[in-house]
């Protein structure tokens, strides 16, 4: 047996060559990005052009920067993207227009951050933005008018406003980050009635992510575990408050939500176990998504759709393949494959990843997965402890470039969900408040003597790895437990906490009362009891990510 041939790393590394497709809301373009000139630029074609993408063209450049999402605007004349400048992350919103022409910065300023939009087909001319120009900790909402360029204050932030939702562009409700690390849900009537509380959220339940109002305006959606182990998807009424669950499971949370933008309907909903399974909320919608499914072996993320919802762009994410995208037709119930985002992978072999579970030294089931080299015997190889970032935040299952760089090494790559990740209930979240430096260190020493213990690794050959807290991972593994890993990598780890929370930029002030390392230790009846199976399933990451919050 041996390892297959080593597969480059720009492959692995490089830009794709294609990928975040968007259909137009007309239904007739696709927009897409890919290299230009050596950066990632939008690229704009016919839907139905020939494959070979030899009538493409590039519509937004920026040679300094690849650019990294987009959004159409609501009449398909154009493209609005975010970009910073030199890496300084503070993100404008430009305008660029299909025929290629310079872009327009529609927020321009010194350190002037925008991180959300809202864009609604049924009102083109023009958007919503959250920028915190006014204010630099707070993000008030502007609404830019497309054909002039400019702006005027639409909603001022009246403080700890971290997330708005609209109706129609009228922004109806507000989630409010408390100095005591809970929020608070506000809504309005219309654009000129009073703020009211809607619902208050404690800390130990997370943070509730809004998602839309109903299409008759009388109720608000949104994922919270208010009242349940796991977030769920819950139907407040405006009207008396009262929320009903729509989508719930009692170990795993919501993920994602689809909703029809033809009739503004909650269609399907998915949670996120070890893998990603969806559920139909839409009787009329459930022949649709089973025709998704079967499309492609992969995790289904439905990614982009025309404003009549008859044509659908669709992702699938798979462990042994690059990332795949299909368009789907509604009306026949027929899709096709359109591109990986690098085909090149297509023709190496990739590592299966396989999931995992076992004991912390409390008690606690840690859920993960292992990676193992392909060609080698599955017993005393070198391994490596990849260590995930957040530390809010979940490996899933699923193709991960440095997964299989490692792996087509012969490395077999242990990837866990220490307590304090997300995608596993509120009460796996909360064990690990206080404990960067304690139960969060040894759940991934547990991890790796139950590797060596099921014979996979060499003891004496076994590596730690990661970035941001992944990197702090490392660097408390080394200095606590410096026999336990042969070598370790850190990747732009905090190496000093204070100094780490002394740094956080100005509108970054309301997660500081949510960072677990600045919240008092207090008695939580929601916290796991030992030897207690916590239930399982927050957010794991985009595959489609960016730097501003796409309106749903």
């Amino acid at each position: 047996m041996s390892l297959p041939p080593l597969i480059p790393r720009a492959l692995l590394f490089g830009d794709p060559e294609i990928r975040f497709p968007r259909i137009s809301p007309d239904g007739t373009l696709l927009a897409y990005l890919a290299p230009h000139c050596g950066a990632l630029s939008i690229w704009v074609r016919a839907i139905d052009a020939p494959g070979d993408r030899t009538g493409d063209r590039v519509i937004a450049h920026d040679p300094a920067c690849g650019i990294r999402w987009f959004e159409w605007q609501g009449d398909s004349g154009g493209v609005l993207y975010a970009q910073d400048r030199a890496g300084d992350e503070n993100y404008h919103l430009f305008q660029a227009g299909l025929d290629g022409g310079p872009a327009r910065d529609l927020t321009p300023g010194e350190r002037v951050k925008v991180q959300g939009l809202a864009v609604d087909p049924r009102l083109p001319g023009e958007v919503l933005v959250m920028t915190n120009q006014r204010d630099p900790s707070a993000f008030d909402v502007q609404r830019l008018d497309l054909a002039t360029g400019t702006s005027q204050l639409d909603t001022r932030n009246p403080g700890g406003v971290d997330a708005w939702t609209d109706d129609r562009l009228v922004v109806r409700a507000a989630r409010v980050r408390r100095g005591d690390g809970g929020s608070t849900i506000l809504v309005r009537d219309d654009a000129d009635a009073p703020w009211r509380v809607l619902d208050e959220i404690d800390g130990d339940d997370g943070t509730p992510q809004l998602i839309a109002y109903s299409p008759a305006g009388d109720a608000l959606y949104a994922i919270t575990a208010k009242g349940a182990e796991a977030a769920r998807l819950v139907r407040y009424d405006l009207a008396t408050g009262a929320t009903t669950p729509v989508v719930a499971d009692p170990r795993h949370d919501v993920k994602y939500v689809a909703i029809d933008p033809a009739t503004r309907e909650l269609v399907a909903a998915a949670i996120l176990r070890d893998r990603l399974t969806w559920t139909a909320i839409d009787p009329a919608f459930a022949v649709d998504l089973d025709a998704l499914c079967a499309l492609h072996p992969g995790d289904l993320g439905i990614v982009s759709a025309s404003a009549d919802g008859a044509t659908l762009i669709a992702n699938y994410l798979t462990d042994t393949s690059p990332i795949a995208y299909c368009t789907y037709d509604r009306r026949s119930r027929r899709g096709h494959l359109m591109f990986y985002i690098q085909p090149a992978l297509c023709d190496h072999t990739l590592a299966p990843m396989q999931s995992i579970e076992l004991p912390a030294r409390d008690g606690l089931v840690l859920s993960g997965y292992l990676t193992l080299p392909v060609g080698l015997p599955p017993r005393q190889l070198p391994t490596v402890l990849y260590v995930h970032g957040g530390p809010w935040y979940r490996d899933r299952w699923g193709f991960d470039p440095v997964v299989q760089w490692l792996a087509n090494r012969g490395y077999a790559v242990l990837q866990v969900n220490f307590r304090g990740s997300t995608g596993y209930g509120k009460a796996f979240v909360n064990a690990g408040d206080r404990e960067w430096g304690g139960a969060m260190r040894t759940d991934l020493l547990d991890a790796r003597d139950w590797t060596i213990a099921q014979g996979y690794a060499d003891p004496a050959r076994f590596a730690i790895m990661g970035a941001s807290y992944g990197g702090y991972a490392v660097l408390t593994a080394l200095a606590f437990t410096p026999d336990a890993f042969c070598c370790g990598v850190d990747i732009v780890g905090p190496s000093n906490l204070t100094t780490m929370l002394q740094s956080f930029p100005p509108y970054w002030k309301t997660l500081r009362a949510r960072t677990a390392l600045d919240r008092p230790r207090c008695q939580r009846s929601a916290r796991h009891a030992p030897g207690e199976r916590p239930a399982r399933g927050r957010a794991a990451r985009q595959r489609d990510p960016g730097p501003l919050r796409r309106v749903r």
